[in-house]
C-alpha cells in the first residue's frame, strides 16, 4: 500500500515528455495542414521538416554540451557566418579546394571555441558575457572585411545540401550520425561523465578529483566546431558565403530554446541529447506548419515563444527520479525498516548513557568542584588527633580486666 501511495504520482524522464510533446505537435500540425487542403505526411513535406532540422540540429548539439557544463555560447551565430565565408572563399568554385577549405574552417572554429573556453574557465568570466563579447568581436571582423556575399561553392559540395536518401536529406543523416557520436561521448566516456559532474556542482567535482577546466573547454570547442559545420552546410545550400546568414537565422537563441525544450537544465548537470533533438524537431514542425498555412512570419516568433513556455511549464511540474531513494517507502531498501523502528528505544537508551559520562566529565573538569573535593580531603588529613584519641579510647576500654 505504501508503495502504491508513493507511486500514485507519475515520474517520467524529460526525454519521454519531449517525445510526447512532439507527437502531439505532429497530430495538431497534421490537422491544421489538412484544413488548407494539404497533406502533412507527404514525402515533400517530411523532407522540408527534416531539412529544417539539420542546421539547427547541428548548432543545438553543440549548445547542449556547453549548457550541460552550466555555460552558454552566444557566439555561434557569428561563427556560422564566418565559417560559411571562409569555406566559400577558400573553395572559390574549385572542387579540389574542398578538403582544405573544410579543414581550415573547422580549425578556425575550434580556435574560437578554445578562446571561449579559456575565457570562461581561466578568467572566470560568465559564459553568457564571454561568448557575447567574442561574438561582438567576430561581428566587427565580419562587418569590416565583408560587405556582402563572397566566394563560390563548387557543385560537388552543394550536393550535400541538395541531395537525400529517399525523403531524408543527406544533411539530416550527417546530423543524426554526429548526434550518435556525441551521445557516445556523453554517456560512454570519462569526458562526458566529468562534464555532467562539472555542470552539476564544480566544487564537488573538484573535490572528487575531476579537472574542472578541461571538460568545459572541450564543450566550448565542440560547440564552435558544430556551429562551423552548420555554416558549411548553409554555404552548400546557398552556393556562396554570407556574413549575415547566422544572424538572420537567429541560431543562438533558437539553439538554446531547443536545448531547454528538450529538458536540459540551464543550470547544467542534467539533460539529454535526444531530448534536444526532439526539441529541434518540435521547432521544425511548428515552422513547417506555419509556412504551409502562410502565417505571418512575425507571428512565428510568438508561436515559438508560446510552445517553449508551455513545454518548460510541463517540465517544472514533473518529478524526475534521478536515483531511487534507498530508504523509506518506495526505496530500494525496505526489508530492514521494521527492525530499524524496533531499535529506536535501544538507540534512545544508548544516547542517554552517552550523555551521562559527558555530565561526569563536565563535573570533573569544573574547577570549583575540584577545589571543594580537595579542601575536604585536606581537612580530613589535617585532623589526625581526633582519630588517634578515638582509637586510644577504644583500645583502653577493650583492654580492661
Amino acid at each position: 500500500m505504501n508503495r502504491l501511495r508513493a507511486g500514485s504520482r507519475f515520474r517520467v524522464d524529460s526525454t519521454v515528455i519531449v517525445l510526447g510533446i512532439l507527437l502531439l505537435t505532429l497530430v495538431v500540425g497534421a490537422i491544421l495542414v489538412a484544413t488548407v487542403g494539404r497533406n502533412f505526411l507527404s514525402a515533400g513535406n517530411i523532407r522540408d521538416i527534416l531539412t529544417g532540422m539539420s542546421v539547427l540540429g547541428l548548432v543545438a548539439i553543440g549548445q547542449t554540451l556547453v549548457v550541460l557544463g552550466a555555460s552558454l555560447d552566444l557566439s555561434v551565430t557569428y561563427v556560422i557566418s564566418l565559417s560559411s565565408l571562409l569555406a566559400a572563399t577558400i573553395m572559390n568554385g574549385n572542387p579540389g579546394n574542398i578538403p582544405v577549405a573544410v579543414l581550415v574552417t573547422l580549425l578556425v572554429c575550434a580556435g574560437i571555441g578554445l578562446l571561449n573556453g579559456l575565457i570562461v574557465t581561466v578568467l572566470k568570466v560568465n559564459g553568457f558575457i564571454a561568448t557575447l563579447g567574442v561574438g561582438l568581436i567576430l561581428q566587427g571582423i565580419l562587418n569590416t572585411n565583408f560587405e556582402g556575399s563572397a566566394g563560390s561553392v563548387p557543385w560537388a559540395f552543394q550536393l550535400i545540401g541538395a541531395t537525400g536518401v529517399g525523403p531524408v536529406p543527406v544533411s539530416t543523416l550527417i546530423m543524426i550520425v554526429l548526434a550518435v557520436l556525441v551521445w557516445v561521448l556523453l554517456n560512454r566516456t570519462r569526458t562526458g561523465a566529468h562534464l555532467y559532474a562539472v555542470g552539476g556542482d564544480p566544487e564537488i567535482a573538484r573535490l572528487s578529483g575531476v579537472r574542472t577546466r578541461m571538460p568545459l573547454i572541450w564543450a566550448h570547442v565542440l560547440c564552435s566546431v558544430f556551429a562551423g559545420l552548420a555554416g558549411l552546410l548553409l554555404a552548400s545550400r546557398l552556393g556562396v558565403g554570407s556574413p549575415t546568414v547566422g544572424q538572420q537565422g537567429g541560431y543562438a537563441l533558437l539553439s538554446i530554446a531547443a536545448v531547454v525544450l528538450g529538458g536540459t537544465l540551464l543550470l547544467g548537470g542534467r539533460g539529454s541529447l535526444w531530448g534536444t533533438i526532439g526539441g529541434v524537431a518540435i521547432l521544425a514542425v511548428v515552422d513547417n506548419v506555419m509556412s504551409v498555412m502562410q502565417v505571418n512570419p512575425f507571428l512565428k516568433d510568438v508561436v515559438r515563444g508560446i510552445v517553449i513556455v508551455a513545454a518548460v511549464a510541463v517540465y517544472s511540474r514533473r518529478a524526475i527520479v534521478r536515483r531511487r531513494p534507498r530508504f523509506g517507502p518506495g526505496g530500494t531498501r525496505t526489508s530492514g525498516d521494521d527492525a530499524a523502528r524496533a531499535a529506536d528505544a535501544d538507540m534512545a537508551a544508548a544516547a542517554t548513557q552517552l550523555a551521562d559520562p559527558a555530565a561526569d566529565v563536565a563535573a570533573v573538569d569544573s574547577p570549583t568542584t575540584h577545589t571543594a573535593h580537595t579542601a575536604a580531603d585536606i581537612a580530613a588529613v589535617d585532623t589526625p588527633a581526633a582519630d588517634t584519641s578515638a582509637d586510644t579510647a577504644a583500645t583502653t576500654e577493650g583492654g580492661r580486666p
